[in-house]
């Protein structure tokens, strides 16, 4: 490396200093246990902590201070001034629920934040002449921090060494071409390390840095875009504005048109407000989430954004890295095959290699398996270094070796360095349909600087590197096709090898591999046209990397895109859902939504599984949410139009809310459902809960008519809410049986047993005073029995009809 460069002292800004200030001997030593302690003292330390949830207050605050907690709140304070208290339950039901959803996010928030602490970038600093990995949480001011391929720029720095360092700064900038670096050139945190080596000294740290801001959107426990919490949004807002006027047509109706007395008509209005409030929707939407991401973090998947559950479940495609996600980070030598020249020196190609493995600092996986198979020889000084590069697709070395002799080397693709007549190159292709990997050893005609360092090279071997297959890899390309996602293996190898992988893990297509650099860059439309058809791409640069998943996007398709190196690093920021490896670059893990922290590919079909569960039961209930909103509108609405009270006091409808719909709710809401992710959530809930609500809400009202028919006199009304609440009830609960299907015995069990709970209130005296229900005589009750029978048939026919006419 060369030596740290003299810079101008300048006077120091605020939260940070000129790198110029510290002297040559800190640069190569670092800065001393004093000296740190002393910074630590001074508060220049990077103190911003790693955040990876919401704080515990703003927790408390998300859950308790909502619109509709608000609205509720404000209902239920009137209740509690005219009273009677039972009429109020509707508010002491929020409190629970509000108390759930705390708990369990709060759960989340303790899974989360120490999954986190797992994941955490580790930075190489120089402390007393030793370079030791450190907490980002414990870098000071002046210290010198060293980075390889694929490290996060934690702190704005200023670069002191330099080997080939090349940083991507499109993070920052926008801008996707690496910016080669000079010693006295600036780094800002954010950027990652793309290429090359070096090591350079923090200016700013703590929240003087970009840092500061990065590091909480890198890992938040954020509520970014969803379907279903949008959808749930939309309709909510809707449900607001009908409130309003229905308010008011109510309290005008039973205190102008009937005569009620305040308090009565009080009462009334809100009991007819209070069912059109889907409040738990939202609440379990949370809950869902929450414990999605408690029951991923026992699998050691560190999910950064909670909707990230929901959008795995509805992706189409997924793209696949072949090196860290089909096959396992390690590699071996399996053979060294001479070429030309090289023939007649074999133990100098060892020799050679041995050399270049030493000089990298950090070797990628398949130099550290050259590492492993040649020692470094005596007495070779490198002179120079080129480092790898995805988007070259290979690494040099210049090297005086004894006897003063200098050479310089590349090593790298074969396909790339040999011109496409090579006789070399059928071998090379045949190796690779085995499903080795092939590097070539060549000498470099041209110094490592030159633009053209890699024309006219001299072969003088053949790497043969044999890949470890990952054993999950199989069961779990057999789990998407199942489940109908498209697997695209898109790798920077060659494509027959990448193939040959491919197609020893059983991927269908593999044995139709696509170089890359064949593709129609300059149409996009034919470029998805191609990645539809095919399956297995390689030689694909990182810049292409992000137009595949672009491409595939704009012809409607949801991609994930998995990665470990900063090669992938564009491509997961773009993709729909970006999914790394633990053991990955800390680029790729600060894009990523999720994070596979045991490296294991095979955890996907569990966030899959996961997100499917969420959506599908979140569909479900949503629909019994919101047929009870339809229902309470409709009824609103009748009352109003033939002048009669509403029906029901509070009570009543928080009894049948919370056996119909709470409880019930809660559970379904947490079921295993393994059914596929489908498109437009409003639309296909509102097609169910609308004729649903229609019914109900029309059966109930004809009860309520007939009553108001046979019971008289002034003691009639709580016999007509009776009969009308028994055939609400009855209704409403088969919508539950509905919409629990299909049965296992604990779905039926949950039906009977909140059928069960209605008749024991019945049965009850206590609770039948409580509650202001008594059935009178037998005619009305099996009347509201009879036509609760009969909306359940609509029912049924109208969920079929549905179904034939609107399938999804």
């Amino acid at each position: 490396m060369t030596d740290p460069a003299q810079t101008e002292v300048e006077q120091p800004e605020p939260g940070g200093r000129r790198a110029g200030e510290a002297d040559l001997e800190v640069a190569r030593r670092g800065l001393t246990a004093a000296e740190v302690a002393e910074r630590v003292a001074r508060g220049e330390v990077n103190d911003v902590p790693a955040r990876s949830s919401r704080s515990t207050a703003d927790i408390i605050r998300g859950n308790v201070f909502t619109r509709f907690n608000a609205i509720i709140g404000v209902l239920f304070v009137i209740i509690l001034i005219v009273g009677p208290i039972q009429d109020g339950l509707f508010g002491f039901v929020i409190i629970a629920n509000t108390g759930i959803g705390i708990l369990q996010e709060l759960r989340a928030k303790k899974t989360l934040d120490s999954l986190a602490l797992i994941g955490e970038a580790r930075p190489t600093v120089r402390r007393d002449g030793t370079a030791a990995e450190i907490p980002t949480s414990e870098v000071v001011l002046d210290d010198v921090i060293e980075l390889g391929p694929g490290d996060k720029v934690i702190v704005d720095g200023e670069v002191l060494e330099t080997d080939g360092l090349e940083i991507d700064e499109s993070l920052l900038t926008g801008e996707a071409d690496p910016v080669l670096k000079k010693p006295g050139d600036p780094v800002m945190s954010g950027s990652f390390v793309v290429a090359g080596g070096g090591a350079f000294t923090a200016t700013k740290v703590g929240r003087a840095a970009y840092a500061a801001q990065l590091a909480e959107e890198a890992s938040r426990f954020t509520l970014v875009h969803s379907e279903l919490r949008s959808g749930i949004s939309q309709i909510l807002k809707y449900v607001t504005w009908m409130m309003i006027p229905t308010a008011l047509g109510l309290i005008c109706s039973h205190l102008l048109t009937l005569g009620l007395p305040v308090d009565a008509a009080v009462r009334r209005m809100v009991a007819g407000i209070v069912p059109m409030i889907p409040e738990g929707l939202v609440l379990l939407t949370s809950v869902a989430f929450a414990i999605g991401v408690v029951r991923l973090g026992r699998r050691q998947c560190l999910v950064q954004e909670l909707p990230a559950i929901e959008g795995l479940a509805r992706v189409d495609v997924v793209c696949l890295d072949k090196t860290g996600t089909l096959t396992e980070g390690g590699m071996d030598v399996s053979e060294l095959r001479p070429l030309g020249d090289g023939a007649h020196e074999p133990a100098r190609l060892r020799q050679v290699l041995g050399a270049f493995g030493a000089s990298d600092p950090r070797p990628n996986a398949s130099l550290q398996a050259v590492v492993d198979a040649y020692p470094a020889p005596d007495a070779w000084r490198c002179t120079g270094t080129l480092p790898f590069s995805s988007a070259r697709k290979y690494s040099g070395a210049a090297f005086e070796e004894p006897g003063g002799q200098r050479s310089s080397w590349l090593l790298g693709a074969p396909d790339v360095l040999l011109p496409d007549d090579d006789p070399a190159l059928p071998e090379i292709d045949r190796l690779n349909a085995q499903g080795l990997r092939v590097l070539l050893l060549a000498g470099a005609t041209r110094p490592l600087n030159h633009p053209d360092v890699a024309h006219e090279v001299r072969p003088a071997a053949l790497v043969v590197l044999e890949q470890r297959l990952r054993p999950d890899a199989p069961e779990t390309l057999r789990y998407f096709a199942e489940q109908g996602v498209q697997a695209k293996v898109i790798s920077g190898d060659n494509a027959v090898s990448v193939g040959a992988v491919a197609g020893k893990l059983g991927l269908p297509g593999a044995d139709a591999p696509v170089d890359a650099r064949h593709l129609p860059h300059d149409d996009p439309d034919a470029m998805a046209r191609a990645l539809e058809e095919g399956a297995v791409f390689g030689r694909v640069t990182p810049q292409q990397k992000r137009d595949m998943v672009g491409a595939l996007q704009s012809r409607g398709h949801h991609v994930a895109m998995t990665g470990d190196g900063v090669n992938d690093v564009l491509a997961l920021k773009d993709a729909d859902i970006g999914v790394a490896m633990g053991s990955g670059s800390e680029a790729t893990r600060a894009v990523a939504q999720i994070v596979l922290l045991n490296n294991s590919f095979a955890t996907l079909p569990s966030v899959v599984a996961e997100g499917r569960r969420v959506i599908g039961n979140i569909t479900r209930v949503a629909t019994l949410f919101l047929t009870k909103t339809v229902y309470s509108v409709l009824l609103a609405i009748l009352v109003a139009c033939w002048q009669i009270p509403y029906p029901y006091l509070p009570r009543h409808l928080t009894l049948l809310s919370t056996l119909t719909i709470g409880i019930p709710a809660f559970f379904l809401a947490l079921a295993p459902n393994k059914e596929r992710a489908r498109p437009h959530f409003v639309r296909r809930v509102m097609r169910y809960a609308i004729p649903s609500g229609l019914i109900t809400g029309l059966a109930a009202f004809t009860t309520y008519l007939l009553a108001r028919a046979y019971y008289s006199g002034p003691d009639a009304l709580p016999a007509q809410t009776s009969a009308a609440t028994l055939t609400l009830f009855l209704t409403a609960l088969y919508v539950l049986a509905i919409i629990a299907r299909p049965y296992t015995w604990w779905r039926i069990g949950l039906v009977l047993l909140m059928g069960l709970g209605f008749l024991i209130v019945l049965a009850t005296p206590w609770l039948q005073t409580f509650f202001a229900l008594r059935l009178v005589g037998t005619t009305m009750p099996w009347t509201a029995v009879a036509i609760a029978a009969v909306a359940a048939l609509l029912l049924e026919v109208a969920w079929r009809w549905v179904g034939k006419r609107f399938p999804v």
